[in-house]
């Protein structure tokens, strides 16, 4: 199962990156544990400058933006193998 976290204090932006993780999931039919993270003292810990930020399996691989669609599915399928 993977582990997806979603960092930010709850913004629109966090929640259009919580939304494209959980679309990512759904279509790789794939299970995730996705948590919301708005503990600022907690960003530090990813690395994570600005948010929104998006962590996988304990690995910051988006920050301060938006990502596409196809950016998180790749990153989750990434995080399969």
């Amino acid at each position: 199962m993977l582990d997806i976290k979603v960092l930010g204090p709850g913004c629109d932006n966090c929640k259009k990156v919580e939304a494209l993780a959980k679309q990512a999931v759904a279509n790789l039919g794939v299970e995730a544990a996705i948590e919301k993270i708005i503990d600022r003292a907690e960003y530090p810990k990813y690395g994570l400058l600005y948010t929104p930020g998006l962590v996988i399996n304990n690995k910051l691989v988006c920050g301060g933006r938006i990502p596409t669609e196809a950016e998180v599915l790749t990153w989750v399928a990434d995080a399969l193998n």
